[in-house]
């Protein structure tokens, strides 16, 4: 049996090419012709049109943003709550996303519910008395059926569209026996109800407005109409994306139809939100009032513009801690939402000593971070390689490295027979080209004789300024009277040993805030270290190695 989740004309599997000149997939008849035509229907429609709670105009009417309707939506959502007392009885009433007639209690992503019941009635647009509403043998305040439209029906090409009228239709009850069926909805639904309706006949919209749109989105999912759920997402993927209009996608409701018909719509506002703020310090206030879906579609981007890991970890700290100001709500937004976004391997070991004893984790959540960080960390090149290849599969890629500000670096330390350690910074053939003409890219810190230094590789004009090449510099982070020496050597791996090959030994005494270096480190002008053939590109990468001793 066909997939009761898939249009039985209209495969959820349709492929996007097929929507790409603005109508519908190729393999939809169109049957608009026969909208509303006693000649080709075989079932009458009664829809109840009930009085709104708060507005009784349409959303599409009333809205002209997103905004508007995001919050107009929001307030009528609060006022159904209020006013949605009482059980509807069990054999009156068919729920429109369960096949099931013991089950009436409303799917957690609709805001009203669908009401289908089997009702002779007139036919036409006619008004009703409020006093004179149908007995349907319920005692509690039923909402006031202001007025009724009566439709014209086929019941193979809903049934084909939707799987709530294929259930209607053939569910072997008394609904599917009879030609009159009844649907009910609020006001503010009848314009989204009447397109999605047309649109099962005709694959098309009249509405091209955002808040129109999502209305008819929102009733496709309701009735579970997965191609205009397709159609209304690939139109509003063609209207200009706001923050405001990124954030409502996100927070659409995520039944699991809705989920698959609607995921190219909300993978672009994800990619909208990161592309925005990849820049988190720049839009530092902005981002801090982000809800929670909109901090995760940022950080979960490779481009995010920031320092360094480190700095991640701090600024979702910062975020959660002003969004949660309760330790147990944040602990847990932390440990199943945020935690698997922060990149831990790419942090710091000073860091990560902070996230052992950061009270906003559990310790069994920080702990096992942190040891995986490690693991990683100690793990051989290729090996490492080969987890950040699988990470892609992943949703956390806590495994792929960003594109940080601060280059991440790798150190090995000594205490014995002298202080000493050897730092490693690879850089891409990309982002040596980027350097041109005038670039410079840094290392995260590292520390010697409990002191913070960096590397910073630079794009500079050579001693003469007749040409552009390479230069390799080391700083001292601290500022301040501490002065020491140290002896230093830099080395890069050569082909075709591919072995490291010392470049520039010297010496200097740091006084904080100082650099020293070399402006060409290796000796020839900047087209011939960026050349296809140069020596000291290995698969694409630059491996510079310095060496730094404390001398007494």
């Amino acid at each position: 049996m066909k997939d009761l989740n898939s249009d039985l004309f209209d495969p959820v599997t349709v492929m996007e090419s097929e929507w790409a000149h603005g109508g519908a997939s190729n393999s939809d008849a169109d049957f608009g012709f026969a909208f509303n035509d006693s000649n080709f229907s075989d079932r009458i429609l009664r829809i109840e049109i009930m009085a709104d709670p708060v507005d009784p105009q349409p959303d599409s009417e009333t809205c002209t943003t997103i905004a508007d309707w995001a919050r107009h939506r929001k307030r009528r959502r609060e006022d159904i709550k209020k006013d949605n007392v009482g059980d509807l009885p069990d054999e009156q009433i068919l729920n429109g996303n369960q096949p099931d007639m013991d089950d009436c209690v409303a799917s957690e992503n609709q805001d009203e519910e669908v009401v289908a019941m089997v009702e002779e009635s007139p036919s036409g647009d006619e008004a009703v008395n409020s006093n004179d509403d149908l007995n349907l043998g319920m005692d509690y305040a039923e909402p006031a059926v202001v007025r009724f439209k009566t439709l014209h029906i086929s019941s193979p090409i809903l049934a084909a569209k939707s799987p709530f009228f294929y259930k209607l239709f053939s569910n072997g009850m008394r609904e599917s026996e009879l030609r009159h069926v009844t649907l009910r909805i609020n006001a503010s639904e009848e314009a989204a109800l009447m397109e999605l309706l047309n649109f099962m006949y005709s694959n098309t919209l009249s509405i091209k407005t955002a808040p129109g749109l999502l209305d008819v989105l929102m009733a496709a999912d309701k009735f579970e109409v997965a191609s205009c759920m397709r159609y209304c997402s690939r139109l509003l993927r063609n209207i200009a994306m706001t923050p405001e209009s990124a954030l409502l996608y996100l927070e659409l409701p995520s039944s699991v139809l809705m989920a698959e018909a609607v995921q190219p719509l909300t993978d672009a506002a994800k990619q909208y939100l990161a592309s925005r703020y990849k820049d988190i310090t720049k839009y530092q206030e902005e981002v801090m009032s982000l809800p929670l879906v909109g901090v995760e579609a940022i950080l979960s981007s490779d481009d995010l513009q920031v320092a360094s890991e480190d700095a991640v970890y701090d600024f979702v700290l910062k975020w959660a801690r002003q969004q949660y100001s309760n330790l147990e709500e944040r602990r847990l937004v932390l440990g199943s939402r945020l935690a698997r976004l922060i990149r831990f391997p790419y942090m710091t070991c000073r860091k990560l000593k902070k996230v052992l004893t950061c009270s906003d984790f559990e310790h069994d959540v920080s702990s096992k971070l942190v040891l995986e960080a490690l693991f990683f960390k100690a793990e051989v090149p290729h090996r490492q390689r080969s987890l950040a290849a699988e990470e892609p599969t992943c949703s956390s890629r806590r495994f792929l490295e960003r594109a940080y500000k601060y280059r991440p670096v790798k150190v090995v330390e000594f205490e014995l027979p002298r202080q000493q350690c050897v730092v490693y910074l690879d850089l891409k053939r990309d982002e040596c080209n980027n350097l041109f003409p005038s670039g410079r890219v840094y290392s995260q810190a590292f520390h010697l004789g409990g002191q913070g230094f960096f590397l910073s590789a630079h794009c500079n004009m050579d001693q003469q300024s007749s040409f552009h090449c390479f230069g390799l510099f080391l700083g001292m982070q601290e500022k301040g009277s501490v002065s020491f020496t140290v002896d230093y050597e830099f080395a890069a791996r050569s082909r075709p040993t591919e072995e490291f090959v010392s470049k520039y030994k010297g010496n200097y005494t740091f006084t904080g805030g100082k650099a020293v270096g070399y402006r060409n480190l290796f000796a020839i002008p900047w087209t011939s270290f960026m050349a296809e053939d140069c020596l000291y590109f290995i698969n694409g990468v630059l491996h510079l190695r310095a060496e730094l001793t404390i001398r007494h």
